[in-house]
Order: C-alpha cells, then structure tokens, then sequence
C-alpha cells in the first residue's frame, strides 16, 4: 500500500489537499514478503544450533523463490518483472535523480527496487544452493561452498539494509508512507 497525497485537480500541482491510499501489492507477494523475512530471520539464529530446523528453513525459502519467480511471470501487474525490470542505465539515471531529490515516483517498484529484487532473489538463490550443496556428499565439507554461503548470508543483509534504507528515502523524497508490502 502507498499513501500518496495528491491534490483534487492533479498530480502535477503544488497544493496537496487529501491522502489516498492506493493498494498495489497483491495477497500473494504480501504474503511471500513476510514469509521470507521470517523464514530469513529464522534460518540466521538456527544457522548452526539447530540444523534440521535450519535445512527445512532453507528449503521452505528455496520454495518461496520458486514461486516468486513465476508469480513474476504470470502474476498481478505490480508483481510481474516486466513492470519493473529497467535497463542499467534507467536504473542508474533514477538513482541520479534521487540523490537530486526530483526522482520520478512510480507505483510498485521504481527502477532501483527492480535491481533489488533481482538481486535479493539471486542471493536468497545462491544462499539456497549452497545450502543444498553442503547437505550432499559431494561437497559435504567443502570449504569454499560453506564460505561463499556465509558470503551470501551477510551480502543479503546488506542488501536488506540497503532495501529499507531505500524505502525509507523514497517515502521521504515522495512525502508518501509506503508499506513494503504490508
């Protein structure tokens, strides 16, 4: 959800006169959103203390990415990659323009919160597939494959940080409260 103050006779006008609240995420990325900061959360304090809790954890999160990923193919218009995958330059001209504070405001994800995702859902895929791979013989012991996992983990959580952080601008910049989707 997105509270947009707008004012009665158009978007362009410096008066602002009312506050709408305009739905824009639909039940399941609501739904897929906080299960993956839970099942996220869940899995960095069980990481080594409770690993059969932490291994269904990470397959529950690898599910989750699953459907993401084709919910973002055949979903609702906000939910699909084709509504905000941008090209890296519109990406970087957008980021341009938000340090300027004149960024365009989009409904969904902006060009930034596009790159974020596709970043946030390769490395919960990495995270996933590493996790995997320490659980079979063949790389059971691996150094490299539980090291490029704890990459991962602490790479995703910086990614996280940066998420909110842009959230947070964005709401300022637009003088607009935005519920990341709640």
């Amino acid at each position: 959800m997105t509270g947009a103050t707008q004012d009665l006779h158009g978007a362009d006008s410096v008066r602002l006169k009312r506050t709408e609240w305009i739905k824009v995420w639909d039940p399941f990325v609501r739904i897929f959103h906080r299960s993956l900061v839970g099942l996220f959360a869940f899995s960095i304090l069980t990481g080594d203390e409770w690993k059969s809790a932490h291994i269904l954890s990470g397959y529950l999160i690898a599910g989750l990415g699953a459907l993401r990923v084709v919910w973002g193919l055949v979903g609702t218009e906000h939910a699909r990659f084709a509504n905000f995958i941008y090209r890296p330059t519109t990406v970087l001209a957008f980021l341009a323009d938000t340090a300027r504070m004149r960024a365009k405001r989009y409904l969904g994800h902006n060009p930034a919160g596009g790159a974020m995702v596709i970043a946030l859902l390769a490395a919960i895929s990495g995270i996933a597939a590493t996790g995997y791979m320490m659980t079979t013989d063949a790389f059971w012991g691996i150094e490299w494959v539980e090291e490029t996992h704890e990459a991962l983990v602490y790479g995703t959580l910086g990614l996280v940080a940066l998420h909110l952080a842009g959230v947070a601008f964005a709401s300022f910049e637009h003088r607009e409260i935005s519920c990341v989707p709640c």
